[in-house]
């Protein structure tokens, strides 16, 4: 496939689709006054000032086909992808509560031994929720409060800085959709201890801004941080970490039991690989940030190197976001 007909096919990917949505979310807020309350709609969890830390609240909710065709994946991934927003703002998890609409017991208790189960691995307890059994179709929805005490955002990254990818290869697809699943038979202590990099990372310096790479895809979620941090970047899709036998397409579209971009200075990129890869997991720095507002993307292919646009933000916003309008501190939509 060429550059642009892989530009083509993931403009069109419906993660994207689904973030735009955000835009008509942030003018209703804006008219109600959020602004006003120091609210910056784009990062990955709520930010509550607590004494010398922040609390961090996080909610995901799961759309009715995922919920119908894989109950049990669905439970588990309302901890999971809550889990994952809170460490890429630098966080530790507290408590999970859950809200579930179901057509009948066997639905629900699918969902809850889902999220039980994760809840065990991941070692954060169920502490309440809500629970409806009468509906004509299920669907989930997961929020996760947790702590941080240096925080990473998504509107910290800066031209000049590095774009760092890590990303747990060890799993699979777990079809029919795109999520690639390196959690649900990993060891307990492998994923905690995966996920208390990032704020070992945040506490150290090492990084200022992260986000974890969601339904949008790598590019998707990219643009997002750059949406949020008001900056461009180039990025190398070759130098992307995939396993051998994916598709790039697809690879580029899917969504990683653990994937995160980090924007760091240049010094830090040797010290944070290093970090990652003493754990197994697949990490390098795969662009730079700059001024330009566009995503620009490099592919090596069979005629030497090709160039593109993915996205112009001057051109055209994802979410609506504009960070001089707004304060700070309100999770995304």
């Amino acid at each position: 496939m060429s550059l642009d007909a892989l530009i083509t096919s993931l403009r069109q990917h419906k993660g994207l689709a689904h973030k735009q949505d955000i835009n008509g979310v942030i003018r209703i807020l804006g008219k109600q006054g959020f602004a006003a309350q120091e609210a910056w709609i784009g990062d990955d969890c709520a930010v509550i000032p607590h004494g010398a830390s922040n609390l961090l609240l996080a909610i995901e909710g799961f759309i009715n086909e995922f919920v119908a065709h894989d109950a049990w994946f669905a439970g588990w991934c309302g901890v999971m992808v809550n889990l994952s927003d809170i460490a890429a703002m630098g966080g530790r998890p507290l408590a999970v509560v859950d809200a579930l609409w179901s057509a009948g017991d066997a639905q629900a208790a699918a969902l809850m031994e889902g999220l039980q189960a994760a809840a065990r691995t991941y070692g954060v307890p169920i502490v309440g929720g809500h629970t409806n059994t009468r509906c004509q179709q299920g669907q989930l929805a997961v929020a996760i409060l947790g702590e941080a005490k240096v925080q990473l955002s998504s509107f910290a990254a800066r031209p000049g800085d590095c774009l760092v990818a890590v990303i747990d290869l060890r799993g699979a697809y777990r079809e029919p959709f795109d999520n690639w699943d390196a959690a649900t038979s990993a060891p307990a202590e492998r994923l905690r201890s995966d996920l208390a990099l990032l704020p070992a990372i945040a506490e150290s310096g090492l990084a200022h801004a992260a986000k974890d790479i969601s339904q949008a895809g790598l590019l998707g979620t990219t643009l997002m941080l750059m949406e949020c941090s008001g900056v461009g970047a180039r990025l190398e899709l070759s130098a992307v970490p995939r396993p051998a036998e994916i598709d790039l397409a697809r690879w580029l579209r899917s969504f990683p039991s653990f994937g995160y971009l980090l924007a760091c200075p240049a010094a830090s990129v040797a010290p944070l690989l290093a970090q990652f890869e003493a754990r197994g997991l697949a990490a390098a720095e795969i662009g730079k940030f700059n001024a330009s507002q566009r995503l620009e993307v490099t592919l090596d292919g069979a005629a030497g190197e090709e160039d593109g646009v993915f996205w112009d933000l001057g051109n055209e916003r994802l979410m609506g976001i504009d960070r001089h309008a707004i304060g700070s501190h309100h999770a995304d939509y």
